[in-house]
């Protein structure tokens, strides 16, 4: 179950990527360059945030440290 939740995140910042994406396309149609560039660079961090969450919860192992009951 928690590795559920890690990759809906995961998904939910990819799709904040493609908002951002398609506000920097609909930027640089309105001639606007500095706004899509912008949007470009959120883009970019979304999509980072995307990639750390989903690679991060593959990798997760669930399994903590050993009990030792003396």
């Amino acid at each position: 179950m928690p590795r559920i939740f890690g990759f809906v995140v995961g998904a939910i910042w990819i799709l904040f990527a493609i908002m951002a994406f398609r506000a920097s396309s609909a930027g640089a149609a309105a001639d606007q360059p500095d706004a899509a560039f912008w949007w470009l660079v959120i883009m970019a961090f979304y999509t980072l945030a995307a990639g750390v969450a989903l690679v991060g919860t593959a990798r997760h192992k669930y399994q903590g440290p050993k009990k030792h009951y003396p």
